[in-house]
């Protein structure tokens, strides 16, 4: 709470009703956007402004141009005309020309101006041509009192604000309440040390306000936002880097690292070479596993850039500390993906791997807890069913979380419960934005592996038009006769799960009859049980399909280095991140493989999404530009992920301050590491608080 007052005893906490011009109706109105208090009022910004500075004569208006002019109101009548619509006509004279201002259905506007007759009015808007001459339709308008200063005008003479509305506001409403609420920008409290606002040569929070409403140039806009965007991203990194320090303090398991003895079981797991990255990674991840407070790394890697190695790594070093790993991901198919990969591997050294899904039997899943509560159950994979209550682990040391973003905060915490605070690997195979990963994940340690392994080739991507389907399939044909095999990805269906599986079994009947009829084809849907996906997956893997038919559900986690070309129809009803991963299914061989997408995208997106695609196959390109055209809150689900919504910051627009925020906060946190000092507690609690309102997303 700020206890900051100032006349009339206002604070930044004081209801909306109470300010000059509000009131307790007008302030349901503004809930509606939001604004519940004087501070919430003076962060409601403008979404753009007008120059309306410069006066026109009448005469000199053109049709078409949006002018201020300023002139004396002659006549107001109200004409009724077809349809019960009344239109207020008034009449202005400039003593250069008259101009005609009209307004539909605003009876009440003639008893209004007609009590202004005689008077100096300046209106702004746009000029329109009319039989009878100039006409400016439904204008924004402000009488000048005999002997008004005109710098007092809000809506004409100066740089005007224009404000995000709901229904029951208008525009020269809603200015003259936050031109009200600009008169209190001193209780706003500075927070940002004196030394960082000059360093970053930022003005004062009150001088911010007032600009950013209120502007008396227009250069003193940029950098009003620039001292308020800064602002944001200065607490949340502030709270993200007090956030790692406790992670730091927390006592965790400092696990026996024998490197020589890890390597030996690795290489009997897997008998080629791992990349350089590969091993600097590792290297990375067993250096934090030995330290005596918990790991919290994140792993980011592009598609086949072998993570799944990576975590199986982490594993040995678990098991070899005598302790269990558990392993979640967000969907049932990719946890499935996950068990059979890890049973695989782990099989010969007789490492036993449960899975704990919501689709298992009772039995099935009875049993399986069991095993994980004895303790003879050593790795654990599953969903989001691993963190209910009744999943016990004998010694829990190492949690691994794939697909991090589509986890709550709350259920990241819950998996760590699970053990004596385990050690957390984040493992992501959508590439991240640096600024997102600054922003989801600022509190962990990031690893990256960009590097893949030797021999692939990037897979070459083309865009083809539904008319050139026969040639494309002519194509897959030829593949298919070099001893290759195929991906067939079926349109994305929103409405039902049912009609994604139609469609699917449809494209697969169609393609064997009509188009393959001498070639094996497969099929993969989501509503397959395990054993019979498995089975499907299995036959492609030995070669004895030539095409696989799929849902999305191959997206992440399979792989078959024999399959060289993906056909992906309807592409453009894909999102970026997901076409990518749906081309890592290709491209795992040293074969040339091919990525078709079959689209004919109406909108601009679309359009994009395809060239993008075709132009280049770096994940973290791609993940870049799918943040500019989709924003974060898109990617990511903002409730969902912990992702702090912005009052003012833009993650795409203002990547490069975010960047600035982070080595302040830091340097900041250097000197003082838990903003005790006197001078910083008006930022200690702006960053509590800045941290309750977002429920930053933090993995303690």
């Amino acid at each position: 709470m700020y206890t900051m007052t100032g006349t009339r005893g206002y604070t930044l906490e004081t209801e909306v009703q109470y300010l000059k011009g509000v009131g307790p109706k007008l302030a349901q109105v503004l809930s509606k956007l939001n604004i519940y208090t004087l501070g919430d009022l003076l962060f409601h910004l403008p979404r753009r402004y007008e120059d309306r500075r410069h006066f026109r004569k009448i005469a000199h208006a053109r049709p078409g141009e949006a002018v201020t002019v300023a002139g004396k109101l002659v006549t107001v009548d109200n004409v009724k005309v077809r349809n019960n619509m009344t239109l207020t006509k008034a009449y202005l004279d400039d003593g250069s020309g008259v101009l005609e201002l009209v307004w539909y259905n605003q009876p009440y506007m003639k008893d209004t101006l007609s009590k202004l007759r005689n008077s100096v009015i300046v209106a702004y808007g746009v000029v329109k041509e009319s039989p009878y001459g100039l006409q400016m339709e439904t204008p924004e308008w402000e009488d000048l009192p005999d002997g008004a200063d005109p710098d007092s005008l809000l809506s004409v003479n100066r740089i005007v604000p224009i404000y995000p509305l709901t229904e029951g506001i208008r525009q020269k409403r809603m200015r003259q309440i936050l031109y009200n609420a600009v008169q209190y920008a001193h209780l706003a409290p500075e927070i940002l040390p004196r030394s960082v606002r000059e360093r970053v040569d930022l003005p004062p929070i009150q001088q911010a306000l007032q600009q950013i409403h209120f502007p008396d140039e227009e250069n003193q806009i940029e950098p009003a936002r620039r001292r308020l965007v800064f602002e944001e991203f200065f607490l949340m990194q502030l709270g993200v880097g007090m956030q790692r320090r406790q992670n730091q303090q927390e006592r965790g398991i400092a696990m026996r690292i024998d490197e020589q003895r890890l390597n030996a079981q690795l290489q009997q797991l897997v008998p080629f070479e791992l990349t350089n990255a590969q091993k600097r990674v590792i290297r990375e991840i067993w250096s934090d596993m030995a330290q005596p407070h918990p790991m919290n790394r994140l792993l980011q890697g592009d598609v086949g850039s072998g993570k799944t190695i990576v975590a199986a790594a982490a594993i040995l070093a678990a098991v070899d500390n005598q302790y269990q790993a558990a392993m979640m991901a967000p969907t049932e198919i990719l946890a499935e993906q996950h068990y059979i990969n890890l049973h695989r591997l782990f099989q010969p050294l007789g490492i036993s791997v449960e899975l704990l899904v919501g689709r298992l039997s009772n039995k099935q899943r009875q049993q399986a807890r069991e095993r994980v509560a004895s303790g003879r159950g050593m790795v654990a994979v599953g969903t989001h069913a691993l963190i209910q209550e009744e999943v016990n682990f004998a010694r829990l040391g190492l949690a691994i979380v794939d697909e991090q973003h589509r986890f709550g905060v709350l259920q990241r915490a819950a998996l760590r419960d699970k053990g004596l605070m385990p050690h957390l690997l984040v493992m992501s195979a959508t590439p991240i934005p640096r600024t997102l990963t600054m922003t989801l994940y600022g509190e962990l340690d990031v690893s990256i592996l960009d590097e893949m392994p030797p021999g692939r080739k990037p897979v070459k991507t083309h865009w083809k038009t539904p008319e050139e389907r026969l040639k494309v399939y002519a194509g897959v044909r030829k593949l298919i006769e070099e001893g290759r095999q195929a991906y067939v990805i079926c349109p994305l269906i929103d409405e039902s799960d049912k009609l994604q599986v139609r469609a699917a079994e449809e494209m697969a009947e169609h393609l064997q009859k009509d188009v393959f009829p001498d070639l094996r084809v497969g099929l993969l849907h989501g509503r397959m049980k395990p054993a019979e996906k498995e089975a499907v997956m299995e036959q492609f893997r030995a070669g004895e399909l030539d095409i696989l038919v799929s849902t999305t559900v191959i997206e992440v986690g399979v792989d078959v280095p024999n399959a060289a070309v993906i056909v992906i129809e309807d592409a453009d009803r894909f999102g970026l991140a997901q076409l990518h991963q749906l081309r890592g299914r290709v491209g795992r061989s040293e074969h040339q493989s091919f990525c078709i997408l079959i689209a004919n995208p109406k909108s601009e997106d679309g359009q994009r999404r395809m060239e993008i695609m075709a132009r280049t196959t770096n994940g973290f390109l791609i993940a870049e530009e799918d943040l500019k055209i989709r924003g974060p809150g898109e990617i990511f689900g903002t409730k969902q992920s912990g992702m702090p919504s912005f009052r003012v910051a833009d993650l795409v627009k203002d990547m490069g301050l975010l960047e600035v925020a982070r080595q302040e906060a830091f340097r900041v946190l250097e000197q003082d590491p838990d903003l005790s000092k006197p001078e910083h507690a008006a930022l200690r609690d702006a960053v509590s608080r800045f941290r309750h309102r977002f429920a930053l997303a933090t993995v303690s």
